[in-house]
């Protein structure tokens, strides 16, 4: 597909075209959908960021930034008459991959720096990878500023010099809380494409998930992800346990003798003495007596 001019539109993809189509009722549709072409950058740029920051840059960063120089891709959606700005995919071109900074935050001598945040009294588990650290231990570069929701880090784990093997992305949250998300460049590329760029779609992957505003939007354009953790349960919690004895408990009930009704004398005696059987008056099909 051709990309048009800088900054204009372009037609929905076909996901957004066929969902809209499949629930015109019930979704708002997506429009203005926009992507900003971005030229590739040229290796003299890849080779003085290295150089700058002393790290390697990973070969699926390295050619991600070869094909375009940064991605960002915005859509919307029509509710009534209202056009509300939602999707945004975004990936820092080189000049904005930039560490996180780490001076003081008020620029004063003795102000506090995110070094200072540092706690090593709450070590991840061993079945968590190790958290990354503000200081000197590790190298953060920051991917997408995700609208101020937090920041998505490419972190290199062993420090300076930064080797390619040691990279990680993870998740930083506004309240400086650290949250792996994946190994590679190229397996958060497909998660960041995956999700739509809905509003906090990576605090999905927090323990407290996301806000109850982004679950709606997520129940409404991408249910099946937003609901995966229920596909990771055990299957037993999706199969009606039934028990019959409490079902059936009052079917299975033995009658009381001492509720049993008066019972009726055989061959319709009247009394003790009486031995003329009673004989059935013959009836017709609808329980009228016949007269003979």
């Amino acid at each position: 597909m051709q990309l048009p001019p800088k900054g204009q539109a372009v037609p929905p993809i076909p996901f957004f075209q066929e969902h809209s189509k499949t629930h015109p009722e019930s979704s708002p549709g997506v429009t203005e959908v926009t992507i900003i072409e971005k030229l590739p950058a040229e290796r003299h740029m890849i080779s003085s960021w290295e150089q700058k920051n002393n790290c390697v840059m990973p070969d699926d960063v390295k050619n991600f930034y070869m094909m375009t120089n940064g991605f960002h891709m915005t859509w919307s959606v029509k509710l009534d008459d209202h056009i509300i700005p939602l999707g945004n995919m975004a990936i820092n071109s080189i000049s904005k991959l930039a560490q996180l900074n780490q001076s003081s935050m008020y620029s004063l001598p003795n102000a506090p720096t995110l070094a200072d945040l540092e706690d090593d009294s709450h070590e991840d588990s061993d079945d968590q990878p190790e958290k990354p650290h503000f200081d000197s231990r590790s190298v953060i570069f920051e991917l997408d500023s995700c609208s101020g929701n937090g920041k998505v880090c490419l972190v290199y784990k062993s420090g300076k010099p930064g080797l390619p093997h040691d990279t990680e992305i993870w998740f930083l949250d506004r309240a400086l809380y650290w949250h792996f998300l994946t190994d590679t460049f190229t397996a958060y590329y497909r998660l960041l494409i995956t999700h739509l760029g809905l509003p906090q779609w990576q605090y999905a992957f927090t323990s407290y998930g996301i806000s109850p505003q982004a679950k709606q939007w997520f129940s409404m354009y991408k249910p099946i992800t937003y609901n995966t953790n229920l596909l990771t349960e055990e299957t037993d919690s999706f199969v009606n346990k039934l028990d019959p004895n409490k079902v059936f408990k009052n079917q299975n009930k033995t009658p009381d003798p001492k509720k049993k009704g008066p019972v009726q004398p055989l061959g319709g005696q009247k009394g003790p003495g009486s031995s003329v059987p009673s004989t059935p008056k013959p009836s017709s099909g609808y329980g009228n007596p016949v007269r003979k």
